[in-house]
């Protein structure tokens, strides 16, 4: 009994830290893509996120004028996987949480090639 007990404790604890994290807002940053001959293309990004629970929904683009819908977003811990329509095509976001900032790769394979990005934001001020 008294392991139970202990078990249902510590489950509660982890829910209330899981709780703590919450990426809804704007973040904003940088958005450099590269293409498979290494050309380094440098832009901006910005993410309209909107968290409930685990599940993250909202925007991503280069700016406020140019937004794609999340067709899927999670966040398990501080792991956040995104995935986006871009002009038929499917860019997977791998993120994650550190220090107030959300970094990571996206990732879209269009005619054949794939193209990777870099992606560094913080919440917008």
């Amino acid at each position: 009994m008294k392991t139970l007990l202990c078990f249902l404790v510590l489950a509660a604890l982890a829910g209330v830290a899981m709780a703590d994290v919450d990426v809804t807002g704007k973040w904003s940053g940088s958005f450099n893509a590269s293409n498979p001959s290494g050309e380094t293309k440098e832009s901006t990004a910005l993410l309209v996120l909107k968290q409930t629970g685990t599940a993250i929904t909202g925007t991503v683009g280069p700016n406020e004028d140019e937004q794609f819908a999340i067709q899927k977003g999670k966040i398990d811990g501080d792991k956040i996987t995104l995935e986006v329509d871009h002009e038929g095509n499917t860019m997977a976001f791998s993120l994650v949480l550190t220090a107030g900032r959300i970094t990571g790769e996206a990732q879209m394979s269009r005619e054949g090639q794939t193209m990777k990005a870099k992606i560094d934001v913080s919440r917008a001020k």
